[in-house]
């Protein structure tokens, strides 16, 4: 009965961030088609900074008013706003508004907004509803929210979006954009292929995974055998101080926050080393812990896929290609190591923190070098960028896994600083690569087809 427990907090976890990976993979396809052009990853990078109002309110409440709120209407309301956005944008992600002096995209604009809000909250959410479940099925979750990124990927690959092809062109020296670099005889130029299917039907693909979730969530609350599977009365909270919660509301009436019952001698007393938790770590310890996981996620979410093309089109489309999907599938792997190698040392979790900075580095240095970065002439340089962004992905997506599990048996409350931490981590280094990229433009990107460096 566990392996249903497993599939189903999998596929919740994947409706996690599912919709905005979604529509980041589909750019290429839906920017030419819209009058914002390539300004939308900024724009995109604005709303969902924006969406963060959604955490902001739950972690509020759960600081001022904690017990009050469950979240469990909260996730019904924002997968079901989820799954009604994503199906609106299919048929709404091209139509344009006159206002402000130009036409804009309100309805994509708009309906983004609203996943900005579901994929954020769900953060503050889908965590601390995870307490309710025995502590194996955390890493499960996290699988699946690795794996949130990694599908729509593969689909978008099956889609055909983004692959360029280089063409001899023939284009006269008086071209009508009067650029002279265009008018040479036997030109390559760039043409994008087709697309196998349209940015309709990925976007009710997305819809589909929303209501996937909606259904595992559903079947996490009242399938009989996932109702076997919650923690059992031989789980007890032995931490010092009670939190308030609302009994009636959890599952089946079990205790939504509980820890395995340790055999200690009669009155030993367990000491706290902060009021944080269970009081298992000291304030510089907590202090180690949630800065590493600020640190990693501004380095996963915003940092460096804020530069990935950068870092990896100067070696070919395949290389980019490449990079994007094996680090896709590095995460939900190394999710699946921690499931069964869970080692919660935190001298471990800085070493591989200051790793897969380091690779993090490279990436950086590659992407500031574009369009003419180092090895760019060799197929070396095409594998090591490939594997620098695998390995990266895969240290750091352990760090974020074995923070989740030490959080988890810090309690409820440990989930939802947790996840309050992931959104400001994300948000600053999204806010710190936008000036950056989208302002001062310090990144260069090489024509895909004609830019010549030296060798």
């Amino acid at each position: 009965m566990s392996l249903f427990t497993h599939v189903f907090a999998c596929l919740f976890g994947i409706g996690s961030w599912v919709a905005i990976n979604g529509m980041w993979v589909e750019l290429p396809l839906i920017v030419p088609s819209i009058p914002e052009g390539w300004y939308l990853p900024s724009y995109l990078t604005i709303i969902i900074q924006m969406a963060n109002i959604g955490p902001l309110f739950i972690t509020l409440m759960h600081r001022f008013r904690p017990g009050v709120l469950d979240e469990r209407p909260v996730i019904y309301t924002i997968i079901t706003v989820g799954v009604v956005a994503t199906f609106l944008l299919a048929f709404l992600w091209n139509r344009t508004l006159t206002f402000g002096g130009g036409e804009h995209s309100a309805a994509l604009l708009s309906l983004s907004f609203l996943l900005s809000v579901v994929d954020c909250t769900s953060s503050v959410t889908f965590l601390p509803f995870m307490m309710r479940l025995q502590p194996r099925y955390l890493t499960t979750y996290f699988i699946g929210e690795g794996l949130s990124g990694l599908i729509p990927a593969l689909v978008a690959l099956i889609q055909g979006v983004g692959v360029v092809h280089c063409k001899n062109a023939t284009v006269n020296a008086n071209f009508s954009m009067g650029n002279s670099s265009l008018g040479f005889e036997g030109e390559l130029q760039a043409h994008y292929q087709p697309a196998n299917f349209s940015a309709q039907g990925f976007f009710l693909f997305l819809s589909a995974m929303m209501m996937v979730c909606l259904g595992a969530f559903l079947l996490l609350n009242f399938h009989p055998a996932v109702a076997r599977e919650h923690k059992s009365k031989g789980y007890v909270d032995n931490s010092q101080r009670v939190e308030k919660i609302d009994m009636s509301q959890a599952p089946n009436n079990e205790n939504p926050e509980q820890t395995p019952m340790l055999d200690f001698p009669e009155g030993t007393v367990i000491k706290q080393h902060s009021s944080f938790g269970k009081g298992t770590y000291s304030t510089v310890e907590l202090v180690f812990i949630f800065v590493v996981l600020a640190w990693v996620n501004a380095l996963t979410n915003a940092v460096l896929p804020s530069v990935q093309a950068y870092s990896c089109l100067p070696y070919g489309n395949q290389a980019y290609h490449l990079a994007a999907t094996l680090s896709s599938v590095a995460n939900p792997v190394a999710c699946f190591i921690a499931m069964f190698v869970p080692i919660r040392s935190l001298v471990l979790m800085g070493f591989l923190t200051v790793t897969g900075t380091g690779f993090g580095a490279y990436i950086m240095a590659m992407a500031a070098l574009s369009p003419c970065p180092l090895l760019i002439n060799h197929d070396l340089g095409a594998a090591l960028i490939v594997l620098t962004w695998v390995i990266f992905v895969l240290t750091l997506s352990y760090v974020k896994v074995i923070i989740g599990v030490i959080l988890r048996d810090e309690g409820h409350s440990a989930l939802v600083w947790c996840g309050a931490v992931v959104q400001l981590g994300s948000m600053l280094g999204a806010l710190s690569m936008f000036p950056l990229v989208s302002v001062y433009r310090l990144f260069q990107s090489g024509d895909a087809c004609n830019t010549k460096c030296p060798k």
